[in-house]
């Protein structure tokens, strides 16, 4: 059988409620595959077909019982994959763009419930006070159990201004809390920067989008012009960064080593999925017929010393970069273990604007690390005290999700990553239940602030 069409890989994670936050990379291809068919196990799906048309209580559309089941076959497989309606399709597209509507959560589905990922920065649901690990039970008045993953993101969707009740399971909590977050149009800054301290700079990547790396670019070099001259130190932030662009990690990464270094490969059955990335326009602009927004970046920032921010919100492309940056011995990576994304979907147009979200790889870092159900482990782990007893208790990784892909190197799939060592600053305990949202890049950022020290402490040596 052969069939033509549009491939877009995703390194990205969950259903966002109003948008898919996912990976793009762009090819078209032909592929010829010879289905054997299971003829036994085809008839019984017809005949359960047949009885539910003539027997259920109630008339059920041909187009309903087919739908369901592909979300059935589909859901079954690992978090990740997953049926896209004509309005999840659409989300997709339009959330690569950096703007969308809803409430600004990543979700995916576990026993029946919406459970949440992560909420992301600056959006409602962050500022309302959903965590990640929150099981949501109703959307106003309506159970999730039941709903398919889509009708859920549906009813969260809706008009800006509107608002909308979630209940909350909550681990530590006696009762469901309920929440009211209040819908917007949400426009995520992908690029925040700033000179903490002078001579010092601070980048934040909230997610990897379509304009992320001409947007870096930009940063970096008004970081610069702002310092009047080349930098001491840089800090890379990628902390709740949740992934994104597939194209924006190549990019953000290109931007700190040697042309052509490895950035990042990947692993398949079929030859699209193999994939050797590395700092390369050809890999980052990807026929968008853009010019080199990198190649007027400054020599300095090839080599100015950096420290990258992770922590178990750094996902999938945020993890790309994080373990280049490791494993080519260019940055200190710090904070505590990433979430452990390491598998890339492939977006499969179908008919009638519908599509197909698949598992199609597992990525892997220079030196042949698989973070899959693992994480990027830092060089230095430094807890946050204001955030620590939450994480430590209840964050939310990849090795927790239901039917999550096993590691690909020999691990067990039911084993958990180790936990990180505990930091020797006395760790302030937290009510877990209160809202804990910390301003990345404020002068009161534990995390930063050690950062800026080990980079003071390099720049004191390279004088010497």
């Amino acid at each position: 059988m052969s069939r033509r069409f549009k491939e877009y890989g995703l390194i990205g994670i969950g259903l966002v409620a109003g948008i898919l936050v996912s990976l793009q990379f762009s090819a078209v291809a032909d592929k010829d595959t010879e289905l054997n068919l299971p003829v036994e196990e085809l008839r019984a799906f017809t005949e359960v077909f047949g009885r539910i048309k003539s027997d259920y209580v109630e008339p059920v559309s041909d187009k309903t019982l087919i739908t369901s089941a592909i979300n059935g076959m589909v859901s079954g497989l690992d978090p990740h994959s997953a049926y896209l309606d004509a309005d999840a399709f659409k989300d997709l597209q339009v959330g690569t763009q950096g703007e969308f509507g809803g409430l600004g959560i990543e979700v995916g589905m576990e026993d029946g419930l919406v459970k949440v990922i992560s909420p992301i920065e600056d959006t409602p649901a962050f500022n309302a006070g959903v965590k990640s690990g929150d099981l949501i039970i109703k959307l106003d008045d309506t159970l999730v159990k039941g709903l398919s993953l889509n009708d859920a993101v549906k009813r969260m969707r809706g008009k800006p201004g509107s608002s909308i009740n979630l209940t909350i399971l909550r681990k530590g909590e006696s009762k469901p809390l309920v929440i009211s977050v209040t819908r917007a149009v949400i426009k995520v800054q992908s690029v925040k920067s700033k000179l903490p301290e002078p001579g010092f700079g601070f980048v934040r990547i909230t997610q990897f989008q379509e304009h992320t790396g001409e947007n870096l670019a930009t940063a970096l070099k008004n970081l610069q012009k702002e310092n009047n001259g080349p930098l001491k130190g840089l800090v890379l932030d990628l902390r709740n960064d949740p992934g994104g662009l597939l194209t924006g990690a190549v990019a953000v990464a290109s931007a700190f080593l040697p042309k052509d270094a490895l950035v990042v490969y990947t692993e398949g059955r079929t030859e699209d999925a193999k994939m050797h990335l590395t700092a390369s326009p050809d890999n980052y602009l990807r026929g968008t017929g853009k010019s080199d927004y990198l190649k007027d970046l400054p020599d300095s920032f090839k080599s100015v010393p950096m420290v990258v921010l992770v922590n178990g919100g750094s996902a999938s492309a945020s993890e790309i970069v994080a373990g280049a940056l490791q494993d080519q011995k260019r940055a200190v990576i710090m904070g505590t273990q990433s979430f452990g994304k390491g598998s890339v979907q492939t977006i499969l147009p179908l008919g009638n604007n519908t599509a197909l979200k698949l598992t199609t790889a597992r990525y892997f870092t220079p030196s042949g690390r698989s973070i899959q159900a693992k994480g990027i482990e830092p060089d230095i782990v430094v807890e946050d005290p204001a955030t620590a007893s939450f994480d430590n208790a209840f964050r939310l990784r990849e090795v927790d999700l239901d039917k999550h892909l096993t590691n690909g190197q020999g691990e067990d799939k039911s084993e958990a990553p180790a936990k990180p060592a505990k930091s020797q600053t006395k760790v302030k305990e937290n009510d877990s239940s209160k809202p804990v949202i910390t301003e990345f890049g404020a002068k009161n950022d534990y995390q930063l602030n050690q950062a800026l020290n080990l980079l003071k402490g390099i720049s004191i040596l390279h004088r010497k």
